[in-house]
C-alpha cells in the first residue's frame, strides 16, 4: 500500500510525472528506431549476423548495449556508443590538454564547450566506424547475397550517412532527457538496450532447462533466480557503498548576521568504486586488440572466446589496473583539501592542505583496492556461472558491464525522482529519502 500511495504522489507532481511520461515517450521512440533495419538490407536474410551476435563474443556485448540493433543492421545499430566513446576521450585528454582543464574550471561555460567538443567528436568516430560496420556485414558474415538489395557505392555512402544519422539521434534523444526528464538519458538509453534483451534470454535459459534431460528443470531455474537477486543485491552494495571521513567546521558568521554559529560536523563521502563502470569499459577497448591478434596466432587463441579463463584472467587484472588509473584521475583529492580550506572545514587531527590531501589519497587508496577486486569478480562472473550451465545469454545478466550499469542507473534515477517528492513533503521511494523526511520534519 505504501508503494500504491508514493506513485499516487509522484502522479500528483505535474512536473514531475511529465518528465516521467517524457522519458518514457523519448525511450520508446528510440526503442523503435532500434527495430528499423538499414535501407537495401533484408531483415529476414540476417540470421547468420543474429548468430554471431549471441554466440558469446565480444558482439554479444555490443549488441546487448545497442539492444539488438547491432544484430539487425538498424538504422541505429551503432547506438549510443561512439558518444560514450568520445566522451572518454575527451576525458583522458583533459588530463594532458590545458585548454581542456581550463574549460573543466569555468563552470556551466566550460561544460557547454566541452560537451560541443564531445558532440563533433561522436561524428568523428562515427563517420570511422559506420564503414567499419558495414564492411563487416558485408565481408566477415555469411549473409546470402538476397541480404543486399542494394550494393555498390549508393549502399555504403546511404548507409554511412544514415548510420551517422541514428548516432546523432540518439545522443540528442539522451541529452533532451537528461534535461527534460528524469535520469541520465545517455545512460538510460544503454539500460533501456540491455534489459530488452532480457525477457529472450531469461525465456532460453528456461526452454533449455525445463525441456533437456538432466538440466535441473524448475528447481534450477529457482536457484539461478535466488543467485540472480544475490548477486543484483551486492552490485547495489558495491555501488552505493562509501567510506565517511570525518570533517569538522570551525566558527563562523551566518550571512545577514553579526552572530557567530557553533562549528558544525559532517563527512566526506569517499565511493569505495569511485570510478563506477568506467574500467570495465576501458579493459573491453583493450581486450580487442588481443581478441584481434588471437585470430592470427593460434596459441593465444584461447582470448576470442570471452567466457574462457585466459580472456578472464587478463580481464580482471586490466579492470583493477583501470580502478586506480581512472579514480586517480576522476576523484581530485587536492581540489578537495583546498575546497575544505576555503570553506573552513578540517579533518580533526590533520592540518587543512597538503596533510589534508595525503590523507584523503591514503584512504581513497586503501579503500580503491577490495573496491576494485570486488568489480572484478563481478566482471568475470557471467564467465563462471556459464561452467554452471547457464546459457551465455543469460549469464550476461549475472555481472559485468550490463549489471552495474543497469544498478547504478535505476538508484540514479529513483534519486531524482526521490528529490523531486522530499522537496514537496511527500514520502520517497527509498528508505533514506524517508529517513531524511522525517528529520526534517522534526
Amino acid at each position: 500500500m505504501s508503494f500504491i500511495k508514493t506513485l499516487k504522489d509522484i502522479f500528483s507532481i505535474e512536473e514531475l510525472k511529465n518528465k516521467i511520461l517524457l522519458t518514457i515517450g523519448l525511450i520508446a521512440v528510440y526503442r523503435f528506431m532500434a527495430a528499423v533495419p538499414l535501407p537495401g538490407i533484408d531483415p529476414l536474410q540476417l540470421t547468420a549476423l543474429k548468430d554471431n551476435a549471441s554466440g558469446g563474443g565480444l558482439l554479444t556485448l555490443l549488441d546487448a548495449f545497442t539492444g539488438g540493433a547491432f544484430a539487425r543492421a538498424s538504422v541505429m545499430a551503432l547506438g549510443i556508443m561512439p558518444y560514450i566513446s568520445a566522451s572518454i576521450v575527451v576525458q583522458l585528454m583533459g588530463i594532458a590538454i590545458p585548454y581542456l582543464q581550463k574549460l573543466q574550471k569555468d563552470g556551466e561555460s566550460g561544460r557547454k564547450k566541452i560537451t560541443q567538443i564531445t558532440r563533433w567528436l561522436t561524428i568523428g568516430i562515427t563517420l570511422v566506424q559506420a564503414p567499419t560496420y558495414i564492411g563487416f556485414i558485408q565481408n566477415q558474415m555469411d549473409l546470402p547475397a538476397e541480404a543486399f538489395l542494394i550494393t555498390g557505392p549508393v549502399f555504403w555512402v546511404s548507409s554511412i550517412v544514415i548510420l551517422t544519422a541514428g548516432t546523432i539521434f540518439a545522443m540528442w534523444l539522451g541529452e533532451r532527457i537528461t534535461d527534460k526528464g528524469v535520469g541520465n538519458g545517455i545512460s538510460l538509453l544503454i539500460t533501456v538496450g540491455i534489459i530488452a534483451n532480457f525477457p529472450a534470454a531469461f525465456l532460453q535459459e528456461f526452454v533449455a532447462k525445463t525441456t533437456n534431460a538432466g538440466a535441473g528443470g524448475l528447481m534450477m531455474i529457482l536457484i539461478e533466480i535466488i543467485v540472480w537477486f544475490v548477486v543484483i543485491l551486492l552490485t547495489v552494495l558495491l555501488v552505493t557503498a562509501v567510506r565517511k571521513i570525518a570533517v569538522q567546521y570551525a566558527r563562523r558568521t551566518v550571512a545577514g548576521s553579526t552572530q557567530n554559529v557553533a562549528g558544525s560536523r559532517d563527512y566526506i563521502p569517499l565511493k569505495l568504486n569511485a570510478a563506477g563502470v568506467m574500467p570495465i569499459i576501458f579493459a573491453q577497448a583493450i581486450m580487442f586488440l588481443p581478441v584481434a591478434l588471437a585470430q592470427k596466432y593460434p596459441a593465444i587463441a584461447g582470448l576470442q572466446d570471452n567466457f574462457g579463463w585466459e580472456y578472464n584472467l587478463i580481464f580482471a587484472l586490466l579492470i583493477i589496473i583501470f580502478s586506480y588509473f581512472y579514480t586517480a584521475i576522476t576523484v581530485r583529492t587536492d581540489e578537495m583539501a583546498q575546497g575544505l580550506k576555503r570553506s573552513g572545514g578540517f579533518i580533526p587531527g590533520i592540518r587543512p592542505g597538503k596533510d589534508t590531501a595525503d590523507k584523503l589519497d591514503s584512504v581513497l587508496s586503501r579503500i580503491t583496492f577490495p573496491g576494485s577486486l570486488f568489480l572484478a569478480a563481478l566482471s568475470i562472473l557471467p564467465a563462471v556461472v556459464v561452467q554452471f550451465g547457464v546459457q551465455q545469454s543469460w549469464a550476461m545478466f549475472y555481472g559485468g558491464t550490463s549489471l552495474i550499469i543497469m544498478v547504478g542507473v535505476a538508484i540514479d534515477t529513483l534519486q531524482q525522482i526521490n528529490a523531486y517528492l522530499l522537496n514537496r513533503h511527500y514520502d520517497g521511494l527509498m528508505k533514506a529519502g524517508n529517513t531524511n523526511r522525517k528529520s526534517l520534519n522534526d
